[in-house]
């Protein structure tokens, strides 16, 4: 895993995942519960799972345990294998934020290195949209952040490329 030069308001990261680029991208959609830890919650209870509505305009929500609903980011932008942006509706103080003019933007892109091997590159931008306290998002030291996601995404990615399970993936 890599980071770029950061800009002063947005964060980039970088992992090479040993899969095809058509599977890098569906696993990331459609195994995005196993890659968001549960830990990472807004949810006065636990989360039971994680669902990112594979569509531009669909959402990213969290469902409780108790069947409550979190919904804390927007489907921008969604061209299979190479391309997901979705709206971060996160303030620096981990609330939800309902002004999208106070939200980021989260794009990941996905591009074939070789015919077993994908470049996923992370970029988080516009932070300074938060307001007061965006700066807390341009750490990559705390290793919970985007790292954490893509380390846990490259398990999972390559877990399911030897495993040959693709339920989630249809």
């Amino acid at each position: 895993m890599s980071t770029a030069p950061q800009e002063r308001t947005n964060l980039h990261v970088d992992i090479t995942v040993e899969v095809p680029v058509d599977h890098a991208f569906r696993v990331f959609t459609g195994h995005f519960d196993e890659i968001k830890p549960r830990a990472h919650n807004l949810l006065p209870v636990p989360i039971e799972r994680t669902v990112l509505e594979p569509r531009v305009g669909g959402t990213i929500y969290d469902i409780g345990t108790d069947g409550s609903i979190c919904t804390w980011a927007r489907v921008l932008a969604y061209e299979p294998p190479h391309r997901l942006a979705f709206s971060w509706d996160i303030s620096p103080q981990w609330r939800i934020e309902p002004d999208p003019a106070r939200t980021s933007e989260v794009e990941i892109r996905f591009t074939s290195e070789a015919p077993d091997r994908t470049r996923v590159v992370l970029e988080h931008r516009n932070l300074d949209r938060h307001g007061q306290g965006w700066e807390g998002f341009t750490s990559l030291d705390t290793g919970d952040g985007w790292p954490l996601y893509l380390a846990r995404y490259r398990d999972v990615a390559e877990r399911v490329a030897r495993d040959g399970s693709t339920s989630a993936l249809a």
